[in-house]
């Protein structure tokens, strides 16, 4: 009688085995054979399945996704700024997109500080850089794409029409309805029930589920499909069709609409802004982590910090100290310190003088220098900026500012920054972003894949709600002018000047294996980016995780570097853990310095593929928090 309880009970445990196995992460992993289309919404993901269904590839999918997450407000607006990773399986060469709008006509380190700012606004239309992300989706669009704009647009345009808003979004609306009501426009397309807020519940914005039009935003979108059909109909190729959209958008009346609205609430941006203002096309950064290429944007945003940090932990044995062990979390923070004290004054445009020593910053001689410096048995409060200069040629510059650095900025309070979030003359100060507010300000991201090769990492950000719309245009103005600093001892390479980009923290991210993909990774959240994406990375790599359980898995947070946004605060020591990790290895933190915070999140939604060579399949991975979302065939 025992043998069959034997049989029966073995089978129970293999079974109760297996189910354990497939409950190791709380989402799936996505497989696909075709396609894979990540990003932060569900509709938008179905917008990048629609385009893939209908013949495109990841370019085209990509621009679906792109288009309608800033239709969608997810955190980003039409008017923000885009830039991306794409692998180009012909050339089989990572490509890097610059979309980032610049500082506009007058905006000046004197101009902010005579208006009383010690940094520039949070908010506002004086926040503003010129929009990036209609010319970044073209010009993706027109060099890798295969669609026209008329298609990749037309899940965006449905959605402009009209679709029914997610409740986290409509209650951001109405959070910040009073802010909103500073600018006519925003509170016209944002606060739809605003003239009755006498009755009812009181209730200025929609509500979840209700159908959010935005009709302005529909008449600017159809507007660049006409320009491109009269191209096409003149007997113009599909670049050139493409071409006259965007000039439509740049040069034409959307962007005398969008100029005079953002004059009309004091504004600096102008048309000849408009104009000269575009999308590079360029050669993203790299470095080699046991026999991985690792590739980031250039110093325009702080994409190199992730290879800086590698190159200093690739010195370590970080899979002997195993992982979220005290150790191993002593460890990544200290090189995450030292990366990004180095990004807080060395990075910005490169496109602008004085040029940025890169090749000392991803320099592995450097890196061992930076790691040998390391405190193994204490945090480092005052971890500061290298001297890259001493790595490759040239002396440096700012060795006077470099000496008087400090890793704590001084408050914009204690200059007496008076006007710091004042809107517009005559109006109220607008209130400051929390300090996590700003160290985690949100974006959203995209991956995309497809069978041929194609593979594209995007993390498109800025005129997020609460956003100025400029005019009838529907458009919102990006945030990114407060990024920039007007103390050159706090970053000499990051003063605003016209025409010129703030070094922003968007930091899409590509690895290669043998010249072939092997990742695809982007997330949200400001300052925390790199750091998530730097963990997120050595799950896969050193700890073996796929990819969805290395986008779940527990992140630490240093709050050590000066944030890019708000008041740039910095908290030395301060560490954010999840609550899963154990209590003994907080308070081993605790006595080697560390001021430990216990969350119950600690990164925003990572998103991700990895290619699966074997089988010649992608898997999918996005967090298991917020609304990201993935689809894949």
């Amino acid at each position: 009688m025992r043998r069959p309880i034997l049989i029966v009970s073995a089978l129970a445990l293999a079974l109760a085995v297996a189910a354990a196995e497939a409950q190791r992460t709380v989402k799936p992993v996505l497989h696909g054979r075709h396609w894979v289309a990540v990003t932060g919404k569900p509709l938008a993901a179905t917008a990048g399945a629609l385009i893939f269904g209908r013949g495109g590839n990841a370019v085209d999918a990509t621009c679906a996704m792109l288009a309608a997450t800033s239709t969608m407000w997810d955190t980003l607006g039409w008017g923000g700024e885009t830039q991306a990773l794409i692998f180009d399986p012909h050339t089989r060469e990572v490509i890097g997109i610059n979309a980032l709008g610049v500082a506009p006509t007058g905006a000046t380190v004197d101009f902010y500080r005579d208006q009383g700012h010690f940094y520039p606004p949070e908010y506002g239309p004086l926040a503003a850089v010129t929009p990036g992300t209609p010319g970044g989706l073209i010009v993706m669009l027109s060099h890798y794409g295969t669609m026209s704009l008329a298609e990749v647009l037309e899940p965006a345009i449905q959605m402009a029409d009209g679709y029914p808003i997610e409740r986290a979004q409509a209650d951001n609306m109405e959070r910040r309805k009073e802010m909103l009501q500073q600018w006519p426009d925003s509170a016209r397309v944002f606060l739809p029930h605003l003239s009755s807020t006498g009755e009812g519940d009181g209730r200025a914005a929609p509500r979840a589920g209700e159908i959010f039009r935005q009709p302005d935003l529909l008449d600017t979108l159809r507007k660049l499909v006409d320009a491109e059909a009269a191209a096409l109909k003149q007997g113009k190729t599909r670049e050139q069709a493409l071409a006259a959209a965007y000039d439509r958008f740049y040069r034409g009346d959307i962007a005398e609409e969008f100029v005079r609205g953002s004059e009309e609430l004091g504004g600096l941006v102008t048309m000849a802004d408009l104009d000269r203002w575009q999308v590079h096309i360029e050669e993203p950064v790299r470095t080699n982590y046991r026999g991985v290429d690792v590739y980031k944007l250039t110093s325009w945003v702080q994409g190199p910090v992730m290879l800086q940090a590698l190159n200093i932990l690739e010195n370590a044995d970080l899979r002997r100290m195993g992982y979220n062990s005290a150790r191993y979390i002593h460890t990544l923070y200290q090189a995450m310190n030292l990366a990004f004290a180095d990004r807080d004054f060395y990075y910005g445009d490169p496109y602008y003088p004085p040029e940025e020593p890169l090749e000392g910053l991803l320099s592995k001689t450097y890196a061992r220098a930076r790691y040998e410096s390391i405190d193994w048995e204490h945090n480092d409060e005052n971890a500061r900026p290298g001297d890259p200069y001493r790595f490759q040629e040239g002396e440096n510059p700012f060795l006077d500012l470099l000496e008087q650095w400090t890793p704590i900025p001084p408050a914009a309070d204690a200059e007496g920054d008076q006007g710091f979030q004042q809107a517009s003359a005559g109006r109220p100060p607008l209130p400051r972003m929390t300090y996590d507010e700003a160290f985690t300000a949100g974006t959203t991201s995209i991956q995309a894949a497809d069978a041929d090769g194609w593979v594209v990492s995007v993390t498109p950000s800025g005129a997020w709600i609460p956003a100025v719309i400029a005019g009838r245009t529907g458009i919102g103005m990006s945030q990114r002018m407060q990024s920039f600093v007007l103390d050159p001892g706090l970053n000499p390479y990051n003063l605003p000047e016209p025409g010129k980009r703030p070094r922003a923290t968007l930091t899409p991210g590509m690895a290669l294996l043998d010249g072939s993909p092997y990742l695809s990774f982007a997330v949200q959240g400001g300052d925390t980016q790199d750091q998530n994406l730097l963990q997120f990375f050595l799950n896969v790599v050193e700890f073996g995780m796929n990819v969805q359980e290395a986008v779940e898995a527990a992140n630490i947070t240093s709050h050590q570097m000066q944030s890019s946004f708000g008041a740039h605060e910095s908290r030395p020591g301060d560490l954010d853990v999840r609550r899963d990790v154990p209590p003994w290895v907080r308070q081993e933190l605790r006595d080697m310095g560390y001021r430990v915070r216990t969350l119950d999140r600690t990164s925003g939604p990572i998103t991700a593929i990895w290619f699966d060579r074997e089988n010649g399949t992608m898997w999918g991975g996005a967090s298991d928090f917020g609304e990201d979302y993935g689809i894949a065939w």
